[in-house]
């Protein structure tokens, strides 16, 4: 699988084949500016106006621990499951149109709020091996981490392989380039995720990709 691990100059330049005349991208519309929490207006990149403040926060999906997909497969999937063990399992995201985007996800069902302290402390040592994994690729520049948990109530924590040498997606601006840049190969998506997930079974144990 290591055939397809890409360097920052292949990722570059198919971004570079999505452009315009002028180098730009075009705005996937379908994507987050699609959503209603993209703050801007497309035509005019104005910021939307303020909406009126709902009567509850809505419930997200899984609130009841009986409906949330926990209670099925306990996570594993075999097509996305880059490592587990016996209390945690890393997906990896196909959909992103980054390097790497990995899904990170207790197998018992809790939020961040409520996650027991032994939980708390592997999550803890979880994130940093798994960022030190996704640095290890030659085509990331850096590891960003993220919770957001307005939409699923169980906890999932995103991170993500930031393009190397590409300055303007760093920071908290890479998800707004992420909708907009073309589509990772499913053979680059895997080739990474094999070897983060092989990282992962040399620091930590438990079982790698399938596809690997």
């Amino acid at each position: 699988m290591t055939d397809h691990l890409e360097t920052p100059e292949e990722f570059h330049a198919r971004v570079a084949a999505a452009t315009d005349d002028e180098g730009r991208l075009p705005v996937a519309v379908s994507e987050m500016p699609g959503w209603d929490i993209f703050p801007f207006e497309i035509d005019s990149l104005r910021v939307k106006p303020l909406h009126p403040l709902a009567d509850a926060e809505p419930p997200r999906r899984g609130e009841d621990p009986g409906e949330c997909w926990c209670a099925g497969s306990g996570g594993d999937d075999p097509e996305r499951t880059l490592w587990s063990n016996e209390r945690w399992v890393a997906l990896l995201d196909t959909r992103m149109r980054l390097p790497v985007a990995v899904t990170l996800l207790p197998r018992a069902h809790h939020d961040l709020t409520d996650l027991p302290d032994e939980l708390a402390g592997e999550m803890g040592r979880l994130v940093v091996a798994l960022s030190a994994a996704i640095e290890s690729l030659p085509g990331v520049g850096r590891a960003q981490v993220a919770k957001y948990g307005d939409g699923g109530a169980h906890l999932h924590l995103l991170l993500m392989g930031r393009p190397a040498r590409m300055l303007q997606l760093r920071g908290s601006p890479l998800l707004d380039w992420e909708e907009n840049l073309p589509a990772v190969p499913l053979e680059v998506h895997r080739a990474h995720g094999a070897h983060v997930g092989a990282r992962l079974v040399e620091r930590l144990g438990g079982t790698g990709p399938s596809w690997s």
